[in-house]
């Protein structure tokens, strides 16, 4: 700092804001430590806790990269949001409000603000990756620029796996069969739209990916810092592609004439371990504060007690109006 900036830091006044930051490994017991922490103007959280690392805890664990929201790294849930750090600025927030600095819940805790995110990367190797047509060399590749427009949108996603974070299905999952999450349909929408893709990924999405648990709730569009349309422009077409698939009358009869038999998903996806939430849970419960989370998804258990064992005699079922209205069970 040279002699200039210290004269006119010293003649400022900067006030403090004060921070409550998640302390702990999965393996030991965790707790919140708090800072105050002068601020200045222009600072965001990463700042923040870039100053608590050289002044208050030389060890607390946080993950960065770029500081200019461009590589994802420092994703985490400030007062309950999930964000990225170095994109929040603390005069975001009330003068005198505390923030509170936490990982991201829905993955694994490894310590303090970091979180094992490697089954997002499992997901990824299960997508078919592009797949252009056999026979046409590269330079012959021919497309409309509005075909291009629609998927470069996809593209700017920068894997912060905030939409992850606090995509509801992957925080709770009450079903035995995993989700692969808003991010990863946002990377089949862009190859599925791709005007010279080749492969078709529909059975993956309604078998494998788990499409029909997202019920659109847009979580992941309000979060994203890229401010893609995830919900809009990805899920729900995705949506539709798979309903006029497999949901369409016409195109059942038409599979069951021509003798079509069901294709086989090309992999399985991972199961997401327990989340940092889960983790923190009992140990929050034991010091008598709340549990802000639901428990993630998990793998089920080796025994499963069996159903009870149905009657044999079913009662009749009562006849059907003729002006009935057919249901057909939704996907989402």
């Amino acid at each position: 700092m040279t002699a200039e900036m210290t004269t006119a830091t010293s003649t400022a006044t900067p006030t403090d804001v004060h921070l409550r930051v998640f302390r702990g490994e999965a393996s030991g017991p965790t707790r919140f430590d708090e800072f105050d922490v002068p601020v200045e103007e222009g600072m965001v959280v990463l700042d923040a806790l870039h100053w608590i690392q050289g002044n208050g805890a030389p060890d607390l664990a946080v993950r960065w990269n770029c500081k200019a929201a461009k590589c994802g790294s420092c994703g985490a849930e400030v007062n309950g949001r999930p964000r990225l750090t170095c994109k929040t600025r603390l005069s975001d927030f009330e003068p005198g409000e505390e923030i509170t600095v936490e990982p991201m819940r829905t993955f694994p805790l490894i310590r303090d603000l970091v979180t094992d995110v490697s089954w997002n990367y499992e997901v990824n190797r299960s997508i078919e990756p592009f797949t252009p047509p056999e026979g046409i060399p590269q330079s012959d590749w021919r497309w409309q620029q509005q075909d291009i427009e629609r998927v470069q949108e996809y593209r700017k996603c920068i894997e912060c796996f905030l939409c992850q974070d606090v995509c509801h299905v992957l925080r709770n999952h009450e079903t035995e069969r995993p989700f692969m999450g808003p991010r990863f349909l946002v990377r089949v929408a862009g190859l599925e739209m791709h005007p010279i893709d080749q492969a078709d990924r529909r059975h993956y999405l309604k078998d494998t990916g788990g499409i029909g648990y997202c019920n659109i709730t847009k979580c992941c569009t309000e979060v994203c810092p890229e401010h893609i349309k995830i919900t809009d422009n990805a899920i729900i077409p995705l949506k539709e592609r798979v309903a006029d698939e497999f949901y369409d009358p016409i195109q059942w009869v038409w599979r069951k004439v021509r003798g079509e038999q069901p294709r086989p998903s090309r992999a399985d996806l991972p199961v997401l371990p327990m989340g940092a939430a889960a983790a923190e849970a009992p140990a929050a419960r034991r010091a008598g504060g709340d549990d802000a989370s639901a428990e993630p998804m998990r793998e089920p258990a080796a025994s499963l007690p069996k159903p009870p064992k149905r009657s044999s005699t079913r009662p009749k079922r009562p006849r059907r109006r003729s002006d009935a209205a057919d249901e057909t069970p939704s996907e989402g």
